[in-house]
């Protein structure tokens, strides 16, 4: 289901999430769902898309069975560059969720900032028959300045260090509401000094046998999301909530339903003001993480 208009009027960091699942005979990816906020030509022109596998940005990350980072969906073969361009989008981050070894869905996430909103994302890999170290695959960083991307592309953390680290021992979800308080964020000076504040990374699907950790990068006056929660099973397989941050007063909508959903089938759940996002980082669903606007 697409919903468009409930992000909420505050700027966030992410600006639109859609997701594709396969086609009955399994041979195409199509459109599942998504939250579209103010991006209505986006919206409109996404619906009716269909990709194969390796062709726009979904079918690639379904190719190469582990996301992508585009930065720039401008100066691309990205179809819908035209309404990217209207809506104010400026990157896209492409994560494939693999079930049981089979594709469920394709998670893509598109972002936004200008010289007042702040925000970076990276891609982290270890591939454990090479290094012991994970490292920098790609990032996207915006206006925050070559210094930040430079330390960062020079910068490789050990299993449980800095947020990647975290991410890598745990293979659950983490999010640091402050980068620069015993966070454990290993370049919290450089980031303060450009304007980031929050940290949010979630394991990612593979089939290479690499472990991937995709992280968020956000401003105060850019939160990556008006809200954060992150869900995991009871015994009876129901989803129970872990950890929730929220930027405004207002509580979030209950995603206690969406979130059990996602967990039993493996694919995300789409609301009005949220959705709900499976974890699944060596092929079972492990988590879910529900990103409120």
């Amino acid at each position: 289901m697409n919903f468009t208009g409930a992000l909420a009027a505050r700027r966030t960091f992410v600006r639109a999430i859609e997701y594709w699942v396969p086609s009955a005979d399994g041979t195409l990816l199509e459109f599942g769902g998504g939250l579209f906020g103010s991006a209505s030509r986006l919206a409109a022109a996404t619906e009716q898309l269909r990709f194969g596998r390796g062709e726009g940005l979904p079918g690639r990350a379904w190719a190469l069975g582990h996301p992508i980072v585009l930065k720039d969906l401008q100066g691309s073969d990205f179809r819908r560059s035209a309404a990217a361009r209207v809506e104010g989008l400026t990157c896209g981050i492409a994560m494939p969720i693999f079930v049981g070894g089979a594709l469920s869905s394709v998670v893509v996430m598109f972002c936004g900032d200008d010289d007042d909103h702040a925000g970076a994302i990276e891609l982290w890999r270890n591939q454990p028959a090479e290094s012991p170290d994970m490292t920098l695959v790609d990032g996207y960083y915006g206006t925050t300045g070559d210094t930040f991307e430079f330390i960062s592309r020079a910068t490789a953390f050990r299993r449980g260090t800095g947020l990647p680290g975290q991410v890598w021992q745990s293979m659950e979800p983490v999010f640091l509401p402050d980068l620069g308080k015993g966070s454990g964020f290993l370049r919290a000076d450089t980031a303060v000094k450009v304007g980031i504040n929050r940290g949010f990374a979630l394991p990612c699907s593979t089939t290479d046998g690499s472990v991937q950790v995709i992280a968020f990068l956000s401003a105060l006056a850019t939160p990556i999301a008006t809200a954060v929660e992150i869900w995991g099973p009871d015994e009876a397989g129901r989803a129970v909530r872990r950890y929730g941050f929220s930027e405004t007063e207002a509580p979030p909508a209950d995603a206690a339903e969406a979130a059990t959903q996602a967990l039993a089938t493996g694919r995300p759940v789409a609301a009005p003001r949220f959705i709900a996002v499976p974890v699944s980082p060596q092929g079972a669903v492990t988590s879910v993480v529900a990103l409120h606007f």
